[in-house]
């Protein structure tokens, strides 16, 4: 019996052992460069959680719970700003996700011509390209103008609501959530309309052919399918505001003060540390590195958040 040429051997047999050694170096190559990103993320969070000890040995879990932020004193508690980066965060993706998913979809379905579309694309990806800085001067300018008569309309009527029971004073939680929203959106809407345009075009027809409307087909087939990849770009994204620095600290107000309106100053993990850490010392230099270890714990529960969801999600479709 006589081997054929195009058996499978044929390839593996006549390969030299220089390609065998670039194969095997290359996945060494690959291994060195998975783990180094490991062991970075490890090194950082072991040199925060090493600086941050003396806050922690001092504060234990009442700094987490304890609301008096007080470098005079040398009182020490986070949870208001634990707080404000959580809402914060939370607030700018019910405002993203919607925006961010419709113009997904507007952009990987055929509504309008593909060059138009092409530009469309363009832009939504040009708003990642601008620096935080400038959106921070352009809340300032116009978004804080622009919601205050609002603020005020919904104290007005809606201040029953502890959402919305004081006046607004400026800077604040609710417009630095829009401006975060903002600039979230570009993440949201780039891995959604990537996931959306990743389904093979068989769902779309079959479900054409079977009798489906083309909005029964987006919403019933298309979103379904794509909804683990969506999911993965909002947790990205959430990851993302959780960290924003400048923009936030231009826009919320710096205001260490516990409050359930959005219409208050507020803070976050991130502003405090831009703000203080350039004149801090001692103990107030702990403090904010047990502020920086939370908001890294934060994160890391976050991502672990979006890697059970899309899990979940990539088994039931």
């Amino acid at each position: 019996m006589t081997t054929s040429p195009y058996s499978r051997t044929t390839p593996l047999a006549s390969r030299s052992d220089l390609e065998k050694n670039l194969e095997t170096g290359f996945k060494f190559l690959t291994l060195t460069f998975a783990l180094g990103i490991g062991l970075i993320l490890l090194a950082i969070a072991t040199v925060i959680f090493i600086r941050a000890w003396p806050a922690i040995s001092t504060f234990g879990l009442g700094f987490i719970t304890n609301n008096t932020w007080n470098p005079v004193t040398n009182q020490y508690g986070a949870l208001a700003i634990i707080v404000g980066t959580l809402v914060n965060s939370f607030v700018a993706l019910l405002i993203a996700i919607p925006l961010g998913l419709g113009t997904a979809l507007f952009l990987s379905e055929d509504f309008i011509p593909a060059n138009i579309r092409t530009v469309l694309v363009f832009m939504v990806e040009l708003l990642a390209a601008i620096p935080s800085v400038v959106y921070g001067l352009w809340g300032i300018f116009v978004i804080i103008p622009l919601i205050k008569p609002m603020g005020f309309w919904l104290n007005q009527y809606f201040g029953w609501i502890p959402l919305f029971s004081t006046k607004p004073a400026g800077p604040g939680m609710l417009p630095a959530s829009i401006v975060l929203a903002i600039m979230i959106l570009p993440i949201i809407t780039a891995i959604a309309r990537d996931s959306l345009a990743a389904l093979p075009p068989e769902l779309r027809q079959a479900s054409l052919g079977l009798g489906a409307t083309r909005w029964e087909t987006i919403f019933r087939v298309l979103v379904p399918a794509a909804f683990s990849g969506i999911v993965g770009g909002i947790m990205l994204a959430l990851g993302r505001a959780m960290g924003e620095t400048m923009a936030v600290t231009m826009i919320i107000g710096n205001s260490n003060r516990l409050s359930f309106s959005l219409l208050d100053p507020a803070n976050t993990i991130a502003s405090l540390l831009a703000n203080q850490f350039a004149e801090a010392s001692g103990m107030q230099v702990s403090a904010l590195m047990y502020a920086g270890f939370v908001l890294i714990v934060l994160t890391l529960i976050v991502n672990i958040l979006a890697e059970l969801i899309v899990n979940k999600v990539k088994a039931k479709y």
